[in-house]
This record gives C-alpha cells, structure tokens and sequence, in this order.
C-alpha cells in the first residue's frame, strides 16, 4: 500500500513524487515512456521538449554569432561548416544526463519507478490503479500526465509533415522549411534551423502576433524578426492542406481571402498540446473532465475524485514546465498537512528566441479591462552598458505599476537573458514590491539587470541613462 501514486513523471509528476517521498510518504511514480525497459523519466519536457530544444537553440546561436559577429571582435573564423550529427549528439547527451540525474534522485529519496500504462480503478479513502494487467493500492493519486502535440484534422504526421518532436531530431538541415503556428513552440523550433540555414516561413491562422504578451512586446518581437534573415512571418493565414509528396510537402492555404499554394522540403504542425487524460480513469468513476480535454480541477488541484489531483498540462492552465512542478510541490505538501500557497498569477512565461522575450504579471489590456490605473516605465536596452557590450542591445524593458500605490502590476522584458532576468520581476511582485523599491535597490554595473532598475525609475521618470 502507498501513500501517494504518481502518474507521469515529466517536471510537475517527478517532482510531486520527490516531495512527496521527503515528506515521509511511501511514493511510486509511474509512466509509460520506456528507455531500456525502464521508465523515461522526465516526460515531454526533459526528452523530447524544453532541453532538447534549449540544447539546439544554443548550438544554433553558436553558429549564427559565429558567422555573423565574431568579425566584430577582430576573430576570424574562415569557412565555416555544420556538422548536424555532432549538435544532434550533444543535445542527446545533455538529455540522457538530466534523465539519469532523476533517477538518482529518485534513488536518493527512495521513489519507486514504475514503466506501465496507468489508469485509476477505483477512488475514495483508498484508491486503485491499474497498471498494465497489476493493481497498486494507494491512500492519494497525483494525475501528471502532461498533453501531447495538436494535431489538424486531414493532415498526418509523416515523414516529411512533422510535430516539435520530429522537429528536433532532424539529420539535415532543410533548405525551405514551413511551421504551422506562429506561437512559443513555432518560434523557438523556427529559430534554430533559421539560425543553421533554413529558409523558415511561420503561418499563423491569427490576425495578431503573440496575442498573449503585452502589445507592445509583440510588435517590438515582430518588428525584429521580420528584419532578421531566413524570416517568413505570415499572420491571418489558415491552412487548407497538406500533402507530402516524394520531394516535399505541398501546402495550401488561405490568405487574404486567395487560396495559396507553396512547397516546403519538411513541414512543422506547432499549433499547440493537447491534455493526455484519454483513459486516465475507468469510466464508471465520471472523472470532470472539459469538453477540451483537461481535468477539472480546484485551486488546490483537487479533482472531482476524492484523493485523486492533477497538476500541469492536464489540469490547464499554462503549459510550462516550472508551473507544473509548483503544483506538484504544493499538492505534496497538501498530502502530508500543510498549507502551502500557489499563486498561478506569478508564473513567467519565456519564449528561447533572439532576443528573448520573458513576462510576469498582468499586460496593459489586461489592466485597461479591469478598469485599474497605472504608470509605464520603459528602459531600451540599447542605453545599457551589458548589452551593448555583449551586442545584443534590442528591446526594452517595461514595467507597469499602480497608479496610486506604485505596487508593481506586470514587468515585460524583450532583450538579451529575458529568461534570467524575470526571476527579480517573479520575486518582487511575489513581494507585492513597488517600483521604487526595485528604483532604490543597487543593481552591480555594468549589468543587463540596470535595465529593470532603469525601467523602474522611469515609472516616476526618474531614468538617469535616458
């Protein structure tokens, strides 16, 4: 008997089952990705998702700063060539280690690992699950079984017409290449064979660009990409068809109401996931579950099943990995009596591109809807110091405080190491900090972080550098 039973072991399932052990309850993590007849730990994430393609994104910038920057700093590189197996080598390297380091650290906190399809049998004040043809018994259930990549009905995944998964394991680098779907997943997949030679087009059905990031962030990202080389973008497009054929992918789609026809050597379907709660529960224990597929969960992840939580993708909310262990964290501690707080509105979102773009908090409609006043303050990164140094000195930083108090509301960064410098935005407005507090820290110079203290000195424009 266990105490708790986890399903999936991708970054919210592995890291419930940690905690959970820590917290002194017998704990088993199960999940039906096999490697060498064990379970793959690590889920989409670690395998096939977040570090591998981190691992390309950086390779690829290696190569593009090569070609294109290093003459800056007096370094001749002479003819440069790609060797794809080798990149492809090292991002599965990096890959095997961080899955093997969950296995250690299962071993270390005494996590049992289960390689088997799981489905809850039975709920209540003890619970049941059956793992291919065996029954455990378990006092809690963790549902982690994260989503999978959006398919589009009348066009299958093949050889040539592939998802992010497929995207990231490529043997040759392609000449012309389509991705459906202009969003984090398209841009970021987008970005390393743009960066290695492929002429990338993005189709994207919306009108707007990144429609989740405030405005002006977007047009700014937009405006960058479309001036950087192998850039297509092509918004307010939709796709009508696509065919694989022996030398390519025939695509159809509209386009200002023009039906368009075009040919790709490959085809990337980055439209978004899709939850894996297919089958999660035997159907006679009526699990709530959406009409998109995600279970319906409380502000605890409760699900409708006494003892029984999901947390991640598969409760909705945003898809990212670091919400997902959070939730895992706080259902753990939820188990074993505690009272721990999560707070959804605090989860930053980063997009890996060139430069990147990274927020937390609410964005300028956001607040106009809800009828709050506030103050901008922007910094570009083209008056720091770090930035120009490093020549990477594009975008801003933006921070929106409230008008009357100056509690901090929403920071969004476009520019180099956005994704490193969220976490003083994360932690301040966890704080609920005002502007001036962030104004009157000292910030080490030169640093890329002056920028945030710049911007939130310009909320009560006081930018000493512009």
């Amino acid at each position: 008997m266990y105490d708790v039973a986890v399903i999936g072991a991708g970054p919210g399932g592995y890291v419930a089952a940690i905690r959970c052990a820590q917290l002194g309850l017998r704990t088993i993590c199960i999940d039906d990705r096999e490697k060498d007849g064990k379970a793959a730990l690590g889920g989409t994430c670690l395998n096939v998702g977040c570090i591998p393609s981190k691992a390309l994104l950086e390779s690829s910038e290696h190569f593009e700063k090569a070609k294109l920057d290093f003459a800056l700093h007096g370094i001749s590189t002479g003819e440069m060539s790609i060797d794809l197996a080798v990149m492809q080598k090292r991002k599965q390297q990096i890959v095997d280690a961080h899955t093997s380091g969950i296995a250690f650290l299962f071993r270390k906190n005494g996590v049992e690992s289960m390689l088997g399809r799981a489905r809850i049998a039975s709920a209540g004040e003890s619970c049941s699950i059956e793992v291919s043809g065996k029954r455990i018994e378990t006092a809690h259930v963790i549902i982690a079984t994260g989503s999978s990549p959006r398919t589009i009905e009348g066009i299958p995944f093949g050889e040539k017409i592939v998802d992010s998964t497929g995207a990231l394991a490529f043997r040759a680098i392609p000449e012309k290449l389509g991705i459906v779907g202009a969003g984090v997943i398209g841009l970021e997949l987008g970005s390393i064979w743009r960066r290695l030679g492929s002429d990338v087009t993005l189709f994207d059905a919306l009108p707007d660009f990144l429609p989740l990031a405030d405005q002006s962030i977007s047009k700014e990202a937009l405006r960058i990409f479309r001036k950087q080389s192998g850039w297509r973008i092509r918004l307010g497009t939709r796709l009508i068809s696509a065919e694989e054929h022996e030398d390519g992918v025939a695509v159809k789609f509209e386009e200002n109401g023009k039906a368009v026809e075009e040919k790709f050597e490959r085809l990337i379907v980055a439209v978004g996931r899709t939850p894996n709660s297919q089958d999660i529960a035997h159907p006679s224990l009526n699990l709530d579950i959406d009409e998109r597929g995600f279970i319906a969960v409380d502000e605890r992840c409760k699900t409708s099943l006494k003892n029984v939580y999901a947390i991640g993708d598969v409760a909705g909310g945003a898809m990212l990995a670091h919400k997902a262990s959070e939730e895992g964290v706080m259902v753990a501690e939820s188990i074993a009596g505690s009272k721990p707080v999560h707070d959804a509105s605090l989860v930053p979102n980063v997009i890996y591109t060139d430069p990147e773009i990274a927020w937390v908090g609410k964005t300028e409609s956001q607040l106009r809807k809800e009828g709050i006043e506030y103050r901008i303050g922007q910094f570009p990164f083209s008056a720091n110091g770090r930035a120009r140094v490093i020549g990477s000195a594009q975008g801003f930083v933006k921070m929106l405080a409230e008008a009357d108090t100056d509690r901090l509301l929403g920071v969004h960064i476009i520019g180099p190491q956005a994704s490193e410098l969220i976490s003083e935005a994360v932690l301040s407005l966890a704080f609920s900090a005002s502007s001036e507090d962030i104004g009157c820290t000292i910030h080490a110079h030169p640093t890329l972080s002056e920028a945030l203290r710049e911007a939130a000195l310009a909320v009560t424009a006081r930018a000493l550098h512009i």
